[in-house]
């Protein structure tokens, strides 16, 4: 283990239907090689109000920040990361939407043959995935157990957060990493690597699901360091 004093802290975002406690395998391994870190707990109600509070979380640290998002993360990050303290991106398997778009819109016109999500009409507002597909269409390379659980205890989406469009995205200004899940059947690998391209972030492919991060927290943990120790702040 090689232990580091990095001039940056961590700001780790979650996407829709899970929370912060996904990111558990990938703090553990940031602590351990001495990183800051910090977990966003996001209602992902609205897009708006999920900024806010990642905003909150990242005006409270004391370095620059490298700013964390998985999924819908992704979009929240691409808003939040205006945030004058966010110093660098990092994409995990994530939407990096343009000046106007939504998760909505990105999903809008799926390519031919590409994976479709099984979300369930929604109710009250919100989304929630079919329990009996969240495995093989989210979770697929977790333990049986654990990708049972995460679909047990799902948080509903709502539809707001799933239409909230961004007005600037913060990748046109700072720099950003973008890791490729190439088994992904929520977001096809093919619309990450359009979105990375287009967003010039610095992209590594791994072999994993949509749940990549709890799957295989240490490639996802070594893109975000390698991230944190790129960034050199003045």
């Amino acid at each position: 283990m090689t232990t580091v004093s990095s001039q940056n802290a961590i700001v780790l975002v979650h996407g829709g239907f899970v929370d912060g406690s996904g990111w558990e395998g990938v703090y553990r391994r940031l602590k351990q090689d001495g990183y800051d870190v910090s977990i966003v707990q996001n209602a992902t109600e609205t897009l708006a109000g999920d900024v806010a509070a990642t905003h909150a979380v990242i005006a409270r640290q004391d370095k620059p920040v490298i700013l964390v998002g998985h999924s819908y993360g992704g979009v929240v990050v691409t808003e939040a990361g205006n945030h004058p303290k966010v110093a660098g991106l990092v994409y995990i398997t994530a939407f990096a939407p343009d000046a106007g778009e939504s998760v909505a819109s990105l999903i809008a016109n799926p390519a031919p043959g590409a994976p479709v999500p099984p979300i369930l009409p929604p109710q009250d507002g919100f989304l929630l995935l079919d329990k009996g597909k969240f495995a093989a269409s989210f979770a697929a390379d977790v333990e049986p157990a654990q990708a049972a659980f995460m679909a047990d205890s799902q948080v509903p989406w709502g539809l707001e957060a799933l239409n909230g469009a961004v007005s600037t995205p913060a990748w046109k200004a700072k720099p950003s990493w973008y890791l490729v899940a190439t088994d992904d059947r929520m977001i096809p690998p093919d619309a990450q690597r359009g979105m990375s391209k287009r967003a010039g972030s610095t992209v590594v492919e791994v072999e994993g699901s949509h749940a990549i991060y709890v799957s295989q927290p240490g490639a996802v943990a070594e893109l975000i360091a390698a991230a944190a120790e790129t960034v050199k702040v003045s």
